[in-house]
């Protein structure tokens, strides 16, 4: 069966030309003035080559040239395209989209029967374990006669072939093309040969690529010229090709050894650094895994220190307290007043280590005690603690706004110690303010961010990293009372139910404590939008009241 060859061109002459060549070559041509009517003989008809002219009536040569390079059913078909001189700028655009010829008008019926039988013939079977697609060599001449001759030479070793004219044009195909060897021409018009390669080797994607240097000039210095521009190899042209393709097939099979080792290298520097990276991960595993076990180790055995400390305290405490009862009770009157006054600095004093005893096994107890998940209405809780602390310690007139606060899920005991701590820290610290005011409310941010304000004597911002450690105070033991553990055991139980806690205030206006907890089934609330987290914009530098919230004065 005759090679089916698709010519589309708008010219009835090129195209009644271009069919009487194919037909007596032995192909059989079908002719088409449009894009659109070419698209249809594809449908039908198994070409084995489409000559297809860049300026269509109805469509751009080069996009319908995408299209059958974009459709399976046609990608394998080879495109020799043909343009005119003043067409000639869309070459680069055309090899890109997938050209195989590029052939200028007016065109030369002899070269272009040559390269269509070039580009229909039958391709060798791959050798077991080659690749399917053979290596692509670039022939750059100013020659057609040559380059034909060339190309049948070559693609007979089994390669495929494509073609520049010029060096500039060579140039511009690299940008595009990949090939795997050069074979270049001495002599040329515009770029020479020599400039022409020093350009390729110069171009960090070409420099490996073997170039063999063509010319009939036997001339020993033109040779050394051409080496040293970077040519892997120099022939003399003659009508034997038996050495080209020789010395073509060592360059390509110099250039393959060289690829391999160069993948086999990588391929095992690889394969260590993965080896190196998996024993620095396990190293790393191992150095974390004991470093864990040692610090839960340091902090249980500190947490038993702290409690067996704490608990053997209180014996010796409880002395000193019934010693100091007794000398109040039997021996007051054998005490002049400045004794009486030493005995209630000793007595204070014991009832404040108390205090700080209890606390400190408050905060032991909690690196120890489970933490039991329940639902947790806060603001019944918030509501029950404050009453408490107005019936046990009241403070003056103390006004207590309750916001909407959302449930959540947590342990009811330790929730309800970090109300007690934060709304006692707020009445305390607001005792001096002639009215005293306290606000529990709930912001919707990212989590339910609850918070306790108050409008007291604040604190200095700038130290309010150590508002939550241990022992540390802002405000001297004569001014307010307190051990400096609570905020830290605040701060350990919402740790402990996965939230945060953090402070913000001034001096002389008050102070805002926040935490976050996770809502309890993911429980709604009303929120005030109006409530700023610092207060900004609102009287005394306090956040705006719950709307409607109910109040909780002093009984």
């Amino acid at each position: 069966m005759k090679p089916g060859i698709l010519i589309i061109d708008d010219s009835l002459t090129v195209r009644m030309d271009l069919a009487e060549a194919f037909a007596s070559a032995g192909f059989a041509p079908t002719a088409c003035a449009t894009g659109a009517a070419g698209r249809e003989a594809v449908q039908k008809t198994a070409f084995a080559l489409i000559v297809l002219d860049v300026l269509l009536p109805d469509a751009d040569g080069i996009e319908l040239l995408a299209a059958f390079k974009n459709d399976p059913a046609t990608a394998a078909i080879p495109v020799m395209l043909l343009a005119t001189e003043a067409e000639v700028r869309d070459r680069v655009r055309g090899l890109r989209r997938g050209a195989d010829e590029y052939v200028g008008k007016p065109y030369d019926p002899v070269y272009v029967l040559a390269r269509a039988r070039e580009l229909v013939r039958a391709r060798p079977e791959p050798r077991d374990g080659a690749s399917s697609t053979p290596p692509t060599v670039l022939a750059i001449d100013d020659s057609a006669t040559y380059l034909e001759a060339l190309a049948f030479q070559i693609r007979n070793e089994g390669y495929d072939v494509v073609f520049a004219r010029s060096g500039q044009e060579a140039l511009e195909l690299l940008a595009v093309q990949r090939v795997e060897g050069i074979l270049l021409d001495l002599v040329m018009p515009g770029l020479s040969g020599q400039e022409t390669c020093r350009r390729i080797k110069a171009t960090p994607a070409c420099r490996d690529i073997p170039l063999i240097m063509l010319t009939a000039l036997e001339e020993q210095e033109a040779m050394i010229e051409s080496i040293n521009a970077g040519a892997d190899d120099y022939i003399t042209k003659s009508a034997d090709f038996e050495v080209l393709k020789a010395r073509l097939r060592a360059q390509l099979r110099r250039k393959h050894f060289e690829d391999e080792h160069r993948r086999m290298r990588e391929e095992l520097l690889h394969k260590e650094m993965e080896a190196a990276e998996g024993r620095a991960a396990r190293e790393l595993a191992d150095i974390r895994a004991a470093l864990l076990a040692d610090l839960e180790r340091k902090n249980e055995e500190l947490e038993s220190f702290s409690y067996a400390v704490a608990h053997d305290l209180r014996a010796p405490l409880r002395a000193i307290h019934g010693f100091s009862q007794l000398l109040v009770e039997e021996h007051a009157s054998a005490l002049d007043a400045d004794g009486k006054r030493l005995l209630r600095v000793v007595r204070d004093n014991v009832r404040q280590m108390g205090r700080l005893i209890d606390d400190l096994l408050a905060l032991s107890r909690l690196g120890r005690q489970e933490l039991e998940r329940v639902p947790v209405d806060m603001a019944a809780l918030a509501r029950s603690v404050a009453e408490e602390l107005q019936r046990v310690e009241p403070r003056g007139t103390v006004s207590v706004r309750i916001g909407d606060l959302p449930c959540t899920s947590g342990d009811r005991g330790m929730l309800q110690q970090v109300f007690v701590n934060l709304i006692g820290n707020a009445f305390k610290f607001s005792q001096r303010v002639s009215h005293p005011t306290v606000e529990i409310g709930c912001m919707e941010r990212s989590e339910p961010t609850y918070f306790v304000s108050d409008n007291g004597a604040g604190f200095d911002a700038r130290f309010a990293d150590k508002l939550f450690k241990v022992f540390q105070r802002l405000h001297r033991a004569e001014e307010f009372e307190g051990t400096g553990v609570g905020l830290a055991i605040v701060q350990r139980i919402v740790q402990r139910h996965g939230g945060r806690v953090w402070a913000e205030g001034a001096v002389d206006r008050g102070a805002t404590f926040y935490f976050t907890l996770p809502a309890e089934g993911g429980a709604a609330h009303e929120s005030d939008g109006s409530r700023d987290p610092a207060g900004r914009g609102q009287p005394g530098g306090r956040g705006a009241r719950a709307q409607g919230a109910p109040e909780a004065e002093p009984g």
